[in-house]
């Protein structure tokens, strides 16, 4: 079976927000798959097949007077990809408690240990959000949860939930590489409770949840936190994590017209993560 080949794109962004989210957003449309946020900018991943001279010319942003964005590309293969993830991923520890590490490190002597190959996958815990949800996790009581983890990425934070007792759990993500992907780590960890699948929030109609993980992006959530807050059970967690502190706002507006009430808030180098319950009385009456 043949490498797949990527074309990457190293962007350089400034100023950094919200110019860098505006530009994932749009490349997103455009079909590049992966995304590694930088302090310098981003880099983008699509495959060489998909791509094409011309990929750039509707990224309406890079044409914009407000932002100063440059950028240089080449051609990734899979192997390649691999051998660099390898030399530069570290294991990283959260609180203590938990060690998220790929499979070549020592085994820790912390409580949870996770393996994990992200690939281009989103979601190590080296990002500030993925390590704040994992904090969040290790916070709260998912002993015998229904959870789901949207927008799973590598699936860590399933996992996590899995492993401090979570028994029924939904993965979902919208890219393939991260659906293949998560399914590999869910077997690596020898998780048996979760279940991947690859699409949106169409995948949820009819779904309940005792806890729901989000970690995405601004917009996104915007866009589905009504469908979140209609898949909770009463007495219910949303956890949202993917945004800057100035984002608080508006993220906690659109909770409370579905009847979702801030609880707890982690911050980390500007970014956040939020822990909605929703209102019972408010849940009772829909």
């Amino acid at each position: 079976m043949s490498n797949t080949i990527y074309i990457g794109y190293d962007f350089k962004v400034k100023p950094l927000q919200p110019a860098t989210e505006i530009l994932i957003a749009e490349l997103g449309y455009a079909g590049f798959e992966s995304f590694v946020e930088s302090e310098t900018g981003v880099t983008a991943y699509i495959q060489k097949e998909e791509w094409s001279a011309f990929i750039l010319d509707d990224i309406h942003i890079l044409n914009s007077n407000e932002f100063e964005i440059s950028y240089e590309f080449n051609e990734i293969e899979q192997t390649n990809w691999n051998e660099e993830w390898e030399k530069n991923f570290n294991p990283i520890i959260v609180d203590d408690l938990v060690t998220v590490r790929a499979l070549f490190h020592h085994k820790p002597n912390t409580k949870y240990d996770l393996i994990i190959e992200p690939k281009m996958s989103f979601g190590t815990g080296h990002h500030e959000t993925t390590h704040m949800m994992i904090q969040h996790i290790l916070k709260n009581d998912f002993k015998g949860k229904s959870v789901l983890d949207m927008g799973c990425g590598t699936c860590v934070l399933a996992i996590l939930a899995e492993k401090v007792g979570a028994t029924n759990l939904d993965a979902i993500d919208i890219d393939n590489w991260c659906y293949l992907n998560s399914l590999e780590n869910v077997e690596r960890n020898d998780c048996h409770n979760i279940s991947v699948y690859q699409g949106d929030v169409a995948l949820l109609k009819n779904k309940n949840y005792d806890i729901i993980i989000a970690n995405i992006n601004r917009n996104i959530l915007l866009a589905d936190i009504a469908t979140y807050a209609l898949c909770l059970n009463e007495n219910g967690l949303l956890f949202l994590s993917g945004f800057y502190e100035e984002d608080i706002s508006i993220i906690e507006s659109e909770c409370t017209k579905h009847a979702l009430q801030l609880n707890s808030k982690i911050e980390r180098n500007k970014w956040v993560a939020l822990v909605f319950n929703i209102l019972l009385s408010d849940k009772t009456q829909k």
